[in-house]
C-alpha cells in the first residue's frame, strides 16, 4: 500500500556551486505550464490512496510567487491524506515572506525543510549561498507563531577550507534556534556541480570524520537523538517522510526527474523540461526482483541507526537474512551486530557505512 508522495519543483531563484538535482533558475513563462503539467501527471497516476506523508522538494517550491505557490498547494487538495499526514515542504529563508507561510498553512503544510549549509560568510560564497542569522530567527519565529513548529535545517560541512571551529560556531547558531530535525551532509563534489568544474579539492577523509564525531557528540548532547546516518531528531520528530524511503515502502514520485517505487518497479521521470510541459513523463523503468527488493531493504535499513528488523524481514520476505545474505564474516569483525531482533551498523562505525554497504553487497 502506497502511503506517501514526492513532487519535485525544479525552479530556484540561484544556483548552488554544488547541487546535482534537477533544476533551473527561475523563469516565469515556465512555472504555470510546469504546474499545470504536474497536475495532468497526478490526475493520471495517483490512484487515491490515503497518503501519511508529502513531501515538495526541489529546487525551492518556495521560489515560486504567492499565485503560483498557492496554484501548486491547490494541487495537493486532490489528495486523500490522512489525519495525523506529515506534509513537508522545502524552502529558501528569502523566499519564506509572512504571507507564504500563511498560504503553506492554509494548505496544511505542517512540516518546513529549510536549506542553511552554513553561516560562514566565506564559506557561503564558497557554495553560492547567502543566509544571515538574524533572517533565519526571525522567520522561524514567524513559523512559530503561524502554527508551524517541526522545522528541519540542514547543515553542510566538510566544506573546503572549513576548520573545526567554523562548524562549531555553525552547530551554536542552529542549536540557539530550537528546532526539531537537523540533517547533515558532507560535501559531496558531484559531476556537472559548479564545484566539480572549478576543480575544487574535497577536504581531507581525516578531518571528514573528526567533523562527524563532533556533530554526532554535539547534538546528541543536546538532546537530538541520531536516528540515521546523516539525521537527527528530538524524540517524535523523525521524518516520517524519509522513513519510507529507509524502510523500503513503496511511494510516489511526481515532477521532472522524479523517482517513484510501486509495486515492482522503480521509474524515474525525464530531467528534459520540454518534454515533461509537453506531458511526456516516464524516462526510465526498472524491474525489481525479488532479490533487488531484499538487498534495497537492507542498503537503506542499515542507513537507520537502529538497522533492520529480522521479523519483520521474515514477515516480508518469508527468509532470513543470513539465508539471502552471506554476512558471517562482518558480524565476525563486529561491522554488522545484533541488538534484539535487529541487525543493525554498530553506531561507532556509521560514519563508515558506505564501505561496509559495499562489503555486504559483495560478500
Amino acid at each position: 500500500m502506497i502511503k506517501s508522495l514526492y513532487i519535485h519543483i525544479p525552479f530556484c531563484k540561484k544556483i548552488c556551486s554544488y547541487c546535482d538535482f534537477t533544476k533551473f533558475c527561475y523563469q516565469k513563462k515556465w512555472i504555470m505550464p510546469y504546474l499545470e503539467s504536474l497536475e495532468e501527471e497526478i490526475h493520471k497516476y495517483y490512484k487515491g490512496e490515503v497518503l501519511n506523508t508529502i513531501y515538495i522538494g526541489g529546487g525551492t517550491p518556495t521560489s515560486l510567487d504567492d499565485n503560483e505557490l498557492e496554484y501548486l498547494l491547490h494541487i495537493t487538495n486532490a489528495l486523500n491524506k490522512d489525519k495525523s499526514y506529515e506534509f513537508t515542504v522545502e524552502a529558501n529563508i528569502s523566499d519564506l515572506t509572512l504571507n507564504k507561510i500563511k498560504l503553506l498553512k492554509k494548505y496544511g503544510v505542517n512540516r518546513i525543510s529549510i536549506g542553511i549549509q552554513t553561516w560562514n560568510k566565506d564559506l557561503q560564497k564558497t557554495l553560492n549561498r547567502m543566509e544571515d542569522y538574524c533572517d533565519v530567527k526571525n522567520t522561524i519565529t514567524n513559523l512559530k507563531n503561524n502554527g508551524i513548529d517541526n522545522i528541519n535545517l540542514d547543515l553542510m560541512y566538510a566544506i573546503p577550507k572549513e576548520e573545526c571551529k567554523d562548524l562549531i560556531l555553525d552547530l551554536e547558531y542552529i542549536l540557539s534556534l530550537d528546532i526539531p530535525h537537523i540533517s547533515t551532509y558532507s560535501l559531496i563534489l558531484e559531476p556537472n556541480t559548479l564545484l566539480y568544474m572549478k576543480k575544487i579539492k574535497e577536504i581531507d577523509p581525516e578531518l571528514d570524520a573528526k567533523m562527524y564525531d563532533l556533530i554526532c557528540n554535539t547534538l546528541k548532547k543536546n538532546g537530538y537523538n541520531h536516528y540515521e546516518v546523516s539525521n537527527f531528531a528530538k524524540p517524535n520528530y523523525e521524518s516520517k517522510h524519509n522513513l519510507t524511503y529507509w524502510n523500503n515502502d513503496e511511494y510516489y514520485g511526481f515532477g521532472l526527474g522524479a523517482s517513484g517505487y510501486i509495486g515492482n518497479q522503480r521509474y524515474t521521470n525525464h530531467s528534459n523540461l520540454t518534454k515533461y510541459i509537453n506531458k511526456d513523463y516516464k524516462r526510465e523503468i526498472e524491474k525489481i526482483s525479488s532479490i533487488s527488493k531484499q538487498e534495497y531493504e537492507m542498503i537503506l535499513g542499515l542507513r537507520k541507526l537502529k538497522g533492520v528488523s529480522t521479523l519483520e524481514f521474515q514477515k516480508k520476505y518469508h527468509k532470513n537474512i543470513e539465508d539471502v545474505f552471506d554476512i558471517k564474516k562482518l558480524l565476525k569483525e563486529k561491522l554488522l551486530i545484533y541488538e534484539n531482533d535487529y541487525l543493525k551498523i554498530p553506531e561507532d562505525k556509521i560514519y563508515l557505512s558506505n564501505e561496509i554497504l559495499v562489503k555486504f553487497l559483495i560478500q
